[in-house]
Protein backbone atom coordinates (compact mmCIF):
# COMPACT_ATOMS: atom_id res chain seq x y z
CA UNK A 1 0.00 0.00 0.00
CA UNK A 2 1.33 3.57 -0.86
CA UNK A 3 2.89 5.25 1.61
CA UNK A 4 0.81 8.08 3.72
CA UNK A 5 1.62 11.60 3.18
CA UNK A 6 0.49 14.69 3.82
CA UNK A 7 -3.60 14.28 5.52
CA UNK A 8 -5.33 17.66 4.24
CA UNK A 9 -8.74 17.13 2.97
CA UNK A 10 -8.83 17.19 -1.15
CA UNK A 11 -10.46 20.86 -1.60
CA UNK A 12 -12.44 21.48 -4.85
CA UNK A 13 -11.32 24.36 -7.12
CA UNK A 14 -12.83 25.54 -9.99
CA UNK A 15 -13.94 23.29 -12.65
CA UNK A 16 -12.95 23.72 -16.73
CA UNK A 17 -13.65 21.25 -19.09
CA UNK A 18 -11.01 22.22 -20.81
CA UNK A 19 -8.16 21.00 -18.62
CA UNK A 20 -5.99 24.38 -18.76
CA UNK A 21 -3.16 21.55 -19.16
CA UNK A 22 -3.95 19.47 -15.75
CA UNK A 23 -3.08 15.72 -15.81
CA UNK A 24 -6.77 13.73 -15.96
CA UNK A 25 -7.83 10.62 -13.51
CA UNK A 26 -10.82 8.61 -14.90
CA UNK A 27 -12.86 7.10 -12.33
CA UNK A 28 -14.23 3.46 -13.92
CA UNK A 29 -15.69 0.25 -13.05
CA UNK A 30 -19.21 -1.65 -13.54
CA UNK A 31 -22.25 0.44 -12.43
CA UNK A 32 -23.18 0.68 -8.97
CA UNK A 33 -19.99 0.20 -7.14
CA UNK A 34 -19.29 3.56 -5.91
CA UNK A 35 -17.44 5.17 -8.28
CA UNK A 36 -19.80 8.96 -8.54
CA UNK A 37 -19.72 8.45 -4.62
CA UNK A 38 -15.53 8.34 -4.94
CA UNK A 39 -15.96 11.24 -7.29
CA UNK A 40 -17.50 13.13 -5.14
CA UNK A 41 -15.12 12.51 -2.09
CA UNK A 42 -12.30 13.36 -4.27
CA UNK A 43 -13.30 16.90 -5.68
CA UNK A 44 -14.50 17.77 -1.75
CA UNK A 45 -18.16 18.25 -2.75
CA UNK A 46 -21.39 16.54 -4.31
CA UNK A 47 -21.14 17.09 -7.62
CA UNK A 48 -22.48 13.74 -9.00
CA UNK A 49 -25.94 12.64 -8.46
CA UNK A 50 -25.48 9.32 -6.15
CA UNK A 51 -28.74 6.94 -6.46
CA UNK A 52 -28.66 3.50 -5.42
CA UNK A 53 -29.89 2.27 -8.42
CA UNK A 54 -27.11 1.41 -11.49
CA UNK A 55 -27.36 3.77 -14.68
CA UNK A 56 -27.56 6.91 -12.28
CA UNK A 57 -24.37 8.20 -14.41
CA UNK A 58 -24.30 8.53 -18.04
CA UNK A 59 -22.62 11.44 -19.40
CA UNK A 60 -18.75 12.20 -18.64
CA UNK A 61 -18.45 14.68 -15.55
CA UNK A 62 -15.37 16.62 -15.07
CA UNK A 63 -14.37 17.99 -11.80
CA UNK A 64 -11.01 19.35 -10.66
CA UNK A 65 -9.53 18.27 -7.26
CA UNK A 66 -5.75 19.11 -5.57
CA UNK A 67 -4.34 16.98 -3.00
CA UNK A 68 -0.85 17.39 -1.83
CA UNK A 69 0.03 20.35 -3.75
CA UNK A 70 -1.02 18.67 -7.07
CA UNK A 71 -4.15 19.69 -8.75
CA UNK A 72 -6.30 17.36 -11.50
CA UNK A 73 -9.22 16.25 -13.56
CA UNK A 74 -11.06 14.23 -12.31
CA UNK A 75 -13.83 12.15 -14.36
CA UNK A 76 -16.68 10.20 -13.14
CA UNK A 77 -18.38 7.87 -15.69
CA UNK A 78 -20.70 5.25 -16.39
CA UNK A 79 -20.71 1.92 -15.79
CA UNK A 80 -19.12 -0.26 -17.86
CA UNK A 81 -21.25 -3.72 -18.93
CA UNK A 82 -21.04 -6.98 -21.02
CA UNK A 83 -23.87 -6.47 -22.44
CA UNK A 84 -25.60 -3.24 -22.54
CA UNK A 85 -28.95 -3.42 -23.97
CA UNK A 86 -30.40 -0.38 -25.63
CA UNK A 87 -28.52 2.33 -27.38
CA UNK A 88 -28.66 4.69 -24.70
CA UNK A 89 -26.55 2.45 -22.70
CA UNK A 90 -23.92 1.97 -25.45
CA UNK A 91 -23.36 5.38 -25.81
CA UNK A 92 -22.59 5.35 -21.96
CA UNK A 93 -20.04 2.84 -22.89
CA UNK A 94 -18.83 5.33 -25.84
CA UNK A 95 -18.55 8.22 -22.82
CA UNK A 96 -16.50 5.37 -20.39
CA UNK A 97 -14.41 4.68 -23.12
CA UNK A 98 -13.30 7.75 -24.36
CA UNK A 99 -12.46 9.10 -20.68
CA UNK A 100 -10.21 5.62 -20.81
CA UNK A 101 -8.49 7.09 -23.59
CA UNK A 102 -8.13 10.92 -22.19
CA UNK A 103 -7.29 9.49 -18.49
CA UNK A 104 -3.66 10.19 -17.21
CA UNK A 105 -4.60 7.92 -14.48
CA UNK A 106 -7.17 5.28 -14.03
CA UNK A 107 -8.81 4.25 -10.77
CA UNK A 108 -10.76 0.73 -11.02
CA UNK A 109 -13.65 0.97 -8.51
CA UNK A 110 -14.55 -2.59 -7.43
CA UNK A 111 -17.62 -3.68 -5.09
CA UNK A 112 -15.68 -5.43 -1.78
CA UNK A 113 -19.14 -5.73 -0.09
CA UNK A 114 -20.16 -8.06 -3.44
CA UNK A 115 -17.36 -9.45 -4.37
CA UNK A 116 -15.62 -9.56 -7.83
CA UNK A 117 -18.14 -10.58 -10.81
CA UNK A 118 -17.92 -11.48 -14.41
CA UNK A 119 -18.55 -7.98 -14.86
CA UNK A 120 -15.61 -6.80 -12.82
CA UNK A 121 -13.41 -9.38 -15.00
CA UNK A 122 -14.71 -7.60 -18.51
CA UNK A 123 -14.05 -4.29 -16.83
CA UNK A 124 -10.63 -5.40 -16.53
CA UNK A 125 -10.24 -6.85 -19.71
CA UNK A 126 -11.07 -3.55 -21.13
CA UNK A 127 -8.24 -2.01 -18.88
CA UNK A 128 -5.42 -3.70 -19.56
CA UNK A 129 -5.68 -2.32 -23.21
CA UNK A 130 -5.44 1.29 -21.69
CA UNK A 131 -2.10 3.20 -21.88
CA UNK A 132 -2.60 4.66 -18.72
CA UNK A 133 -1.30 3.37 -15.16
CA UNK A 134 -4.45 1.25 -13.33
CA UNK A 135 -5.18 2.11 -9.68
CA UNK A 136 -7.52 -0.16 -8.35
CA UNK A 137 -9.88 1.05 -5.45
CA UNK A 138 -11.67 -2.01 -3.52
CA UNK A 139 -14.68 0.00 -1.85
CA UNK A 140 -17.11 0.05 0.60
CA UNK A 141 -14.60 -1.83 2.33
CA UNK A 142 -16.44 -0.05 5.08
CA UNK A 143 -14.22 -2.33 8.38
CA UNK A 144 -11.24 -4.73 8.55
CA UNK A 145 -13.80 -7.76 7.60
CA UNK A 146 -14.57 -6.55 4.37
CA UNK A 147 -10.80 -5.31 3.49
CA UNK A 148 -9.91 -8.84 4.22
CA UNK A 149 -12.91 -10.09 1.38
CA UNK A 150 -11.28 -7.57 -0.88
CA UNK A 151 -8.26 -9.17 -1.68
CA UNK A 152 -9.95 -11.56 -4.16
CA UNK A 153 -9.82 -8.75 -6.62
CA UNK A 154 -6.04 -9.15 -6.71
CA UNK A 155 -7.05 -12.68 -9.00
CA UNK A 156 -7.66 -9.66 -11.51
CA UNK A 157 -4.21 -8.70 -11.92
CA UNK A 158 -3.13 -5.37 -10.00
CA UNK A 159 -0.81 -5.33 -7.36
CA UNK A 160 -1.43 -1.38 -7.03
CA UNK A 161 -4.85 -1.51 -5.09
CA UNK A 162 -6.14 0.22 -2.15
CA UNK A 163 -9.54 -0.43 0.38
CA UNK A 164 -11.52 2.58 0.31
CA UNK A 165 -14.93 3.48 1.76
CA UNK A 166 -15.77 6.43 -0.51
CA UNK A 167 -19.73 6.95 1.40
CA UNK A 168 -17.87 7.36 4.70
CA UNK A 169 -13.67 8.42 3.80
CA UNK A 170 -12.07 5.54 4.84
CA UNK A 171 -8.51 4.80 3.16
CA UNK A 172 -9.50 7.77 0.63
CA UNK A 173 -5.99 9.66 1.94
CA UNK A 174 -3.72 6.65 0.85
CA UNK A 175 -5.55 6.34 -2.55
CA UNK A 176 -5.15 9.82 -3.24
CA UNK A 177 -1.50 9.47 -2.37
CA UNK A 178 -1.25 6.91 -4.66
CA UNK A 179 -3.25 8.92 -7.83
CA UNK A 180 -0.84 11.86 -6.93
CA UNK A 181 2.40 9.44 -7.10
CA UNK A 182 0.76 7.96 -10.38
CA UNK A 183 0.23 11.12 -12.00
CA UNK A 184 2.71 12.34 -14.84
CA UNK A 185 5.86 15.03 -14.12
CA UNK A 186 3.94 18.54 -14.26
CA UNK A 187 3.62 20.61 -17.34
CA UNK A 188 5.01 23.55 -18.06
CA UNK A 189 1.50 25.39 -17.63
CA UNK A 190 1.08 23.83 -15.06
CA UNK A 191 3.82 24.87 -12.90
CA UNK A 192 3.20 28.69 -14.81
CA UNK A 193 -0.41 28.59 -13.87
CA UNK A 194 0.69 27.36 -9.83
CA UNK A 195 3.22 30.38 -10.13
CA UNK A 196 1.12 32.96 -10.82
CA UNK A 197 -1.69 31.80 -8.62
CA UNK A 198 0.25 31.93 -5.78
CA UNK A 199 1.95 35.39 -6.71
CA UNK A 200 -1.84 36.39 -7.25
CA UNK A 201 -2.73 35.65 -3.74
CA UNK A 202 0.03 37.20 -2.25
CA UNK A 203 -0.90 40.42 -3.63
CA UNK A 204 -4.05 39.72 -2.75
CA UNK A 205 -3.62 39.25 1.00
CA UNK A 206 -1.46 42.11 0.99
CA UNK A 207 -4.39 43.95 -0.29
CA UNK A 208 -7.02 42.76 2.03
CA UNK A 209 -4.20 44.22 4.77
CA UNK A 210 -4.23 48.01 3.08
CA UNK A 211 -0.98 47.11 1.45
CA UNK A 212 -1.37 48.18 -2.00
CA UNK A 213 2.08 46.80 -3.61
CA UNK A 214 3.20 47.52 -7.49
CA UNK A 215 2.04 45.13 -9.91
CA UNK A 216 4.74 43.24 -11.14
CA UNK A 217 5.61 43.18 -14.99
CA UNK A 218 5.75 39.88 -16.61
CA UNK A 219 9.11 38.50 -18.25
CA UNK A 220 9.27 39.07 -21.84
CA UNK A 221 5.58 41.08 -21.76
CA UNK A 222 6.22 45.24 -22.58
CA UNK A 223 3.83 47.08 -20.53
CA UNK A 224 2.78 49.40 -23.21
CA UNK A 225 2.99 46.92 -26.41
CA UNK A 226 -0.11 46.31 -28.03
CA UNK A 227 -0.14 42.83 -28.44
CA UNK A 228 -1.26 40.71 -31.73
CA UNK A 229 -2.49 37.40 -33.01
CA UNK A 230 0.94 37.71 -35.23
CA UNK A 231 3.20 39.38 -32.54
CA UNK A 232 2.21 36.54 -30.84
CA UNK A 233 3.23 33.66 -32.56
CA UNK A 234 5.86 31.25 -31.42
CA UNK A 235 7.81 29.68 -33.55
CA UNK A 236 8.37 26.77 -30.98
CA UNK A 237 4.93 26.54 -30.25
CA UNK A 238 3.81 23.13 -31.42
CA UNK A 239 1.97 22.73 -34.48
CA UNK A 240 -1.67 23.93 -34.40
CA UNK A 241 -4.49 21.57 -35.38
CA UNK A 242 -7.61 23.06 -37.40
CA UNK A 243 -10.54 20.65 -37.34
CA UNK A 244 -13.47 20.75 -39.74
CA UNK A 245 -16.34 20.28 -38.19
CA UNK A 246 -20.46 20.41 -38.85
CA UNK A 247 -23.59 18.74 -40.03
CA UNK A 248 -23.29 16.11 -42.37
CA UNK A 249 -23.11 17.64 -46.00
CA UNK A 250 -22.36 21.08 -45.79
CA UNK A 251 -19.09 20.66 -47.73
CA UNK A 252 -16.58 19.35 -44.84
CA UNK A 253 -14.60 17.78 -47.35
CA UNK A 254 -15.22 19.41 -50.40
CA UNK A 255 -13.53 22.55 -48.64
CA UNK A 256 -10.22 20.64 -47.46
CA UNK A 257 -9.58 19.11 -50.64
CA UNK A 258 -9.57 22.66 -51.82
CA UNK A 259 -7.47 23.47 -49.16
CA UNK A 260 -5.03 21.04 -49.87
CA UNK A 261 -5.32 21.07 -53.93
CA UNK A 262 -6.16 17.51 -53.79
CA UNK A 263 -8.69 15.07 -53.49
CA UNK A 264 -7.98 13.78 -50.28
CA UNK A 265 -11.17 12.81 -48.95
CA UNK A 266 -14.25 10.97 -50.34
CA UNK A 267 -16.55 13.66 -51.50
CA UNK A 268 -20.05 12.89 -52.35
CA UNK A 269 -24.09 14.36 -51.94
CA UNK A 270 -24.70 11.42 -49.58
CA UNK A 271 -25.04 11.76 -46.12
CA UNK A 272 -22.22 10.33 -43.62
CA UNK A 273 -19.71 9.54 -46.53
CA UNK A 274 -16.32 11.03 -44.32
CA UNK A 275 -16.24 8.01 -41.45
CA UNK A 276 -12.93 8.28 -39.41
CA UNK A 277 -11.26 11.89 -38.22
CA UNK A 278 -8.21 12.27 -41.48
CA UNK A 279 -5.40 14.99 -40.17
CA UNK A 280 -3.56 16.26 -43.31
CA UNK A 281 -0.47 18.59 -42.85
CA UNK A 282 -0.28 21.25 -44.37
CA UNK A 283 2.19 23.94 -44.99
CA UNK A 284 0.05 28.16 -45.40
CA UNK A 285 1.73 31.41 -45.16
CA UNK A 286 5.23 29.90 -44.13
CA UNK A 287 3.07 27.94 -41.49
CA UNK A 288 3.15 24.27 -40.45
CA UNK A 289 -0.62 23.61 -39.46
CA UNK A 290 -2.74 19.88 -39.40
CA UNK A 291 -6.06 19.49 -41.04
CA UNK A 292 -8.34 17.35 -39.42
CA UNK A 293 -11.75 16.60 -41.69
CA UNK A 294 -14.37 14.74 -39.12
CA UNK A 295 -17.58 13.24 -39.47
CA UNK A 296 -20.63 14.95 -40.10
CA UNK A 297 -22.25 15.48 -36.42
CA UNK A 298 -26.13 14.77 -36.31
CA UNK A 299 -28.55 14.79 -33.18
CA UNK A 300 -27.63 12.77 -30.57
CA UNK A 301 -31.11 10.57 -30.71
CA UNK A 302 -30.15 9.88 -34.56
CA UNK A 303 -26.76 9.06 -33.68
CA UNK A 304 -27.66 6.68 -31.06
CA UNK A 305 -30.49 4.40 -32.98
CA UNK A 306 -28.13 4.69 -35.71
CA UNK A 307 -26.00 2.19 -37.13
CA UNK A 308 -22.69 1.54 -34.60
CA UNK A 309 -19.68 2.70 -37.18
CA UNK A 310 -22.01 6.19 -37.30
CA UNK A 311 -21.90 6.02 -33.28
CA UNK A 312 -18.01 5.62 -33.66
CA UNK A 313 -17.56 7.79 -36.40
CA UNK A 314 -19.43 10.88 -34.36
CA UNK A 315 -16.79 9.86 -30.78
CA UNK A 316 -14.22 10.40 -33.26
CA UNK A 317 -15.54 13.69 -34.26
CA UNK A 318 -15.63 15.13 -31.22
CA UNK A 319 -12.16 13.45 -29.35
CA UNK A 320 -11.06 15.21 -32.95
CA UNK A 321 -12.72 18.62 -31.48
CA UNK A 322 -11.50 18.01 -27.64
CA UNK A 323 -7.72 17.71 -29.26
CA UNK A 324 -7.74 20.66 -32.06
CA UNK A 325 -6.63 24.01 -31.16
CA UNK A 326 -8.62 25.86 -33.62
CA UNK A 327 -12.41 24.22 -34.98
CA UNK A 328 -13.80 25.60 -38.30
CA UNK A 329 -17.46 25.08 -38.21
CA UNK A 330 -18.92 25.31 -41.49
CA UNK A 331 -22.37 26.10 -42.21
CA UNK A 332 -24.47 25.48 -45.75
CA UNK A 333 -25.98 28.74 -46.29
CA UNK A 334 -28.89 27.97 -47.88
CA UNK A 335 -30.11 26.51 -44.29
CA UNK A 336 -28.52 29.21 -42.28
CA UNK A 337 -27.71 28.61 -38.77
CA UNK A 338 -30.00 25.42 -37.48
CA UNK A 339 -30.23 24.02 -34.09
CA UNK A 340 -27.40 21.52 -34.38
CA UNK A 341 -25.39 23.95 -35.97
CA UNK A 342 -25.70 25.77 -32.83
CA UNK A 343 -24.90 22.30 -30.42
CA UNK A 344 -21.79 21.77 -32.16
CA UNK A 345 -20.43 25.27 -31.63
CA UNK A 346 -21.32 25.01 -28.26
CA UNK A 347 -19.69 21.73 -27.60
CA UNK A 348 -16.91 23.22 -29.27
CA UNK A 349 -16.70 26.41 -26.95
CA UNK A 350 -17.30 24.01 -24.10
CA UNK A 351 -13.84 22.44 -24.77
CA UNK A 352 -12.06 25.90 -25.03
CA UNK A 353 -10.99 25.67 -29.06
CA UNK A 354 -11.07 28.25 -30.96
CA UNK A 355 -13.38 29.04 -33.76
CA UNK A 356 -14.34 30.18 -36.97
CA UNK A 357 -17.58 30.15 -38.79
CA UNK A 358 -17.32 28.92 -42.32
CA UNK A 359 -20.49 29.95 -44.19
CA UNK A 360 -20.45 27.46 -47.10
CA UNK A 361 -22.11 27.54 -50.60
CA UNK A 362 -21.93 31.63 -50.87
CA UNK A 363 -21.92 31.70 -54.21
CA UNK A 364 -25.54 30.41 -54.57
CA UNK A 365 -27.15 32.85 -52.42
CA UNK A 366 -28.97 35.81 -54.12
CA UNK A 367 -27.31 38.72 -52.30
CA UNK A 368 -26.89 42.42 -52.59
CA UNK A 369 -24.10 44.66 -50.55
CA UNK A 370 -25.85 44.11 -47.26
CA UNK A 371 -26.64 40.53 -47.30
CA UNK A 372 -23.77 39.41 -45.55
CA UNK A 373 -23.75 41.88 -42.84
CA UNK A 374 -27.57 40.94 -42.11
CA UNK A 375 -26.40 37.17 -42.40
CA UNK A 376 -23.86 37.55 -39.83
CA UNK A 377 -26.34 39.52 -37.09
CA UNK A 378 -28.56 36.48 -37.97
CA UNK A 379 -25.92 34.06 -36.53
CA UNK A 380 -24.97 36.53 -33.55
CA UNK A 381 -28.55 36.63 -32.75
CA UNK A 382 -29.29 32.63 -32.53
CA UNK A 383 -26.36 32.11 -31.12
CA UNK A 384 -25.15 35.24 -28.49
CA UNK A 385 -22.12 32.73 -27.61
CA UNK A 386 -20.41 32.68 -30.90
CA UNK A 387 -20.14 36.79 -30.76
CA UNK A 388 -16.17 36.21 -30.78
CA UNK A 389 -16.26 33.83 -33.52
CA UNK A 390 -14.83 35.60 -37.04
CA UNK A 391 -17.57 34.37 -40.00
CA UNK A 392 -16.25 33.58 -43.81
CA UNK A 393 -18.25 33.49 -46.20
CA UNK A 394 -16.66 31.28 -48.53
CA UNK A 395 -17.83 28.43 -51.63
CA UNK A 396 -15.37 25.59 -50.71
CA UNK A 397 -16.42 24.28 -54.61
CA UNK A 398 -14.79 27.42 -56.50
CA UNK A 399 -12.18 27.82 -53.69
CA UNK A 400 -14.08 31.30 -53.21
CA UNK A 401 -12.22 32.98 -49.93
CA UNK A 402 -11.29 29.41 -48.84
CA UNK A 403 -7.72 30.60 -47.99
CA UNK A 404 -9.31 33.69 -45.28
CA UNK A 405 -10.39 30.21 -43.37
CA UNK A 406 -7.00 29.61 -42.47
CA UNK A 407 -5.77 33.10 -42.43
CA UNK A 408 -8.21 33.42 -39.52
CA UNK A 409 -7.33 29.54 -37.73
CA UNK A 410 -3.84 30.76 -37.58
CA UNK A 411 -4.58 34.45 -36.41
CA UNK A 412 -6.52 32.69 -33.54
CA UNK A 413 -4.49 30.14 -32.82
CA UNK A 414 -2.07 32.35 -32.18
CA UNK A 415 -4.85 34.09 -29.58
CA UNK A 416 -5.33 31.36 -27.75
CA UNK A 417 -1.15 31.27 -26.40
CA UNK A 418 -1.13 34.88 -25.68
CA UNK A 419 -0.56 36.22 -22.07
CA UNK A 420 -1.59 40.00 -21.09
CA UNK A 421 0.47 41.86 -18.87
CA UNK A 422 -0.54 41.43 -14.69
CA UNK A 423 -0.91 45.23 -14.17
CA UNK A 424 -2.42 46.12 -17.61
CA UNK A 425 -4.89 43.45 -16.64
CA UNK A 426 -5.63 44.32 -13.54
CA UNK A 427 -6.42 48.08 -14.32
CA UNK A 428 -8.73 46.87 -17.03
CA UNK A 429 -9.96 45.13 -14.04
CA UNK A 430 -9.88 48.59 -11.56
CA UNK A 431 -11.47 50.79 -14.95
CA UNK A 432 -14.62 48.05 -15.28
CA UNK A 433 -15.43 47.90 -11.60
CA UNK A 434 -15.40 51.75 -11.33
CA UNK A 435 -17.42 51.83 -14.05
CA UNK A 436 -19.87 49.48 -13.13
CA UNK A 437 -20.23 47.90 -9.81
CA UNK A 438 -21.45 44.16 -9.47
CA UNK A 439 -24.67 43.85 -8.35
CA UNK A 440 -25.27 43.32 -4.91
CA UNK A 441 -26.88 39.60 -3.75
CA UNK A 442 -29.02 39.00 -0.56
CA UNK A 443 -27.35 42.95 0.11
CA UNK A 444 -23.40 41.67 -0.22
CA UNK A 445 -21.67 43.22 -2.97
CA UNK A 446 -18.36 41.56 -4.59
CA UNK A 447 -15.07 43.14 -3.75
CA UNK A 448 -12.76 42.47 -6.22
CA UNK A 449 -8.58 42.95 -5.31
CA UNK A 450 -6.96 41.50 -7.89
CA UNK A 451 -6.84 39.18 -11.37
CA UNK A 452 -4.45 37.10 -13.04
CA UNK A 453 -3.48 34.87 -16.53
CA UNK A 454 -3.26 31.89 -14.94
CA UNK A 455 -3.33 29.58 -18.00
CA UNK A 456 -3.52 29.79 -21.96
CA UNK A 457 -4.95 27.50 -24.64
CA UNK A 458 -7.58 28.52 -23.97
CA UNK A 459 -7.07 32.22 -21.93
CA UNK A 460 -7.53 31.54 -18.45
CA UNK A 461 -8.24 34.19 -15.61
CA UNK A 462 -8.33 33.81 -12.31
CA UNK A 463 -9.87 36.99 -10.15
CA UNK A 464 -9.95 37.06 -6.69
CA UNK A 465 -12.72 38.80 -4.85
CA UNK A 466 -14.56 38.53 -1.14
CA UNK A 467 -17.88 36.98 -1.87
CA UNK A 468 -16.92 35.76 -4.93
CA UNK A 469 -19.93 33.16 -5.29
CA UNK A 470 -22.39 36.20 -5.42
CA UNK A 471 -20.81 37.48 -8.94
CA UNK A 472 -23.71 36.95 -11.33
CA UNK A 473 -23.21 35.35 -14.36
CA UNK A 474 -24.31 38.81 -16.27
CA UNK A 475 -21.08 40.47 -14.64
CA UNK A 476 -19.17 37.65 -15.05
CA UNK A 477 -20.20 38.36 -18.91
CA UNK A 478 -19.67 42.48 -18.76
CA UNK A 479 -16.05 41.34 -17.03
CA UNK A 480 -15.33 39.49 -20.28
CA UNK A 481 -16.56 41.48 -22.91
CA UNK A 482 -14.04 44.42 -20.74
CA UNK A 483 -10.84 42.25 -21.44
CA UNK A 484 -11.89 41.49 -25.10
CA UNK A 485 -12.35 45.49 -25.64
CA UNK A 486 -8.83 45.73 -24.03
CA UNK A 487 -7.19 42.37 -25.34
CA UNK A 488 -8.97 41.27 -28.37
CA UNK A 489 -8.30 37.62 -28.07
CA UNK A 490 -9.99 36.94 -31.55
CA UNK A 491 -12.37 33.64 -31.89
CA UNK A 492 -10.83 32.17 -29.00
CA UNK A 493 -13.12 31.64 -26.00
CA UNK A 494 -11.89 32.81 -22.51
CA UNK A 495 -12.34 31.40 -19.14
CA UNK A 496 -13.30 33.42 -15.82
CA UNK A 497 -12.96 31.86 -12.22
CA UNK A 498 -13.54 34.08 -9.51
CA UNK A 499 -11.87 32.77 -6.11
CA UNK A 500 -13.36 33.84 -2.59
CA UNK A 501 -10.98 36.20 -0.25
CA UNK A 502 -12.86 36.74 2.80
CA UNK A 503 -11.93 40.02 4.74
CA UNK A 504 -8.89 39.49 7.00
CA UNK A 505 -9.61 40.95 10.84
CA UNK A 506 -6.68 41.83 12.11
CA UNK A 507 -6.10 42.01 15.90
CA UNK A 508 -3.79 43.85 18.07
CA UNK A 509 -1.25 42.05 20.03
CA UNK A 510 -2.15 41.65 23.50
CA UNK A 511 0.36 42.17 25.96
CA UNK A 512 0.75 39.89 28.84
CA UNK A 513 0.86 41.39 31.69
CA UNK A 514 4.01 40.68 34.37
CA UNK A 515 2.76 38.46 37.19
CA UNK A 516 2.80 40.55 40.68
CA UNK A 517 5.78 40.05 43.14
CA UNK A 518 4.81 39.33 46.51
CA UNK A 519 5.55 42.03 49.35
CA UNK A 520 6.33 44.95 46.38
CA UNK A 521 4.61 47.90 46.51
CA UNK A 522 2.74 48.20 42.26
CA UNK A 523 3.69 51.56 40.39
CA UNK A 524 -0.33 52.49 41.17
CA UNK A 525 0.63 52.08 44.94
CA UNK A 526 3.67 54.00 45.14
CA UNK A 527 1.76 56.89 43.50
CA UNK A 528 -0.99 56.67 46.21
CA UNK A 529 1.77 56.92 48.81
CA UNK A 530 3.53 59.84 47.82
Amino acid sequence: MPTRRSRRRPRSIDRDTSHGGLPVVAVVGRPNVGKSTLFNRIVGERHAIVEDRARTTRDRLYGVAEWNDRRYVVIDTGGIEIDPGDAIEERVQDQARLAIEEADVIVFVVDAAIGQTPADQEVAETLRRAEAPVIMAINKADNEKLELQGHEFLQLGWNDWNAVSALHGRGTGDLLDAIVEALPEESFDELERTRREAEAEDLAESIEEGIIPELPQDEGLEEDAEPTGEAWFDEEAPVPRVAIVGRPNVGKSSLLNQLLGEERSIVSDIPGTTRDAIDTTLEWQGRELRLVDTAGLRRRGKVASGPAAERYSALRALKAIGRADVCVLVLDAQDGLAAQDAHVAGYVVDEGVGLVVAINKWDLVEKDDKTFEEYVARIRQQAPFLHFAPVVAISALTGQRAGRVLDEALTIAAERRRRVPTARLNKVLSDAVSRHQPPPVKGRRPRFYYATQAAIEPPTFVLFAADAKSVHFSYERFLENRIRDAFDFEGTPLRLFFRERSKVKLEPKKRRSKPKAKGKPTKKSKRKGS
